[in-house]
């Protein structure tokens, strides 16, 4: 699944990010710290996986990506 960065706060190192949907769907610091990632900018296109149905209000991200850029990513 895709989405956009909608806000991403360097020193937290946390966001959100824009569903294709409108929904909006936090990340915390943990999930950043994971993805390989130094920064992100508002608008990014990024892969992301979510806990739960991305729909629900309690949706979290599990983990986030640019392909390509981080441990085990191959550019294809």
């Amino acid at each position: 699944m895709q989405a956009s960065v909608h806000s991403f706060d360097l020193d937290r190192r946390c966001g959100q990010v824009l569903l294709d949907t409108g929904r909006l769907v936090p990340f915390d610091a943990e999930v950043f710290d994971g993805s390989g990632l130094r920064h992100l900018r508002l608008g990014q296109r990024v892969s992301i996986d979510v806990e739960g149905d991305p729909e629900d209000a309690d949706a979290r991200l599990a983990r986030l990506w640019i392909v390509g850029i981080g441990p085990g990513e191959v550019i294809r």
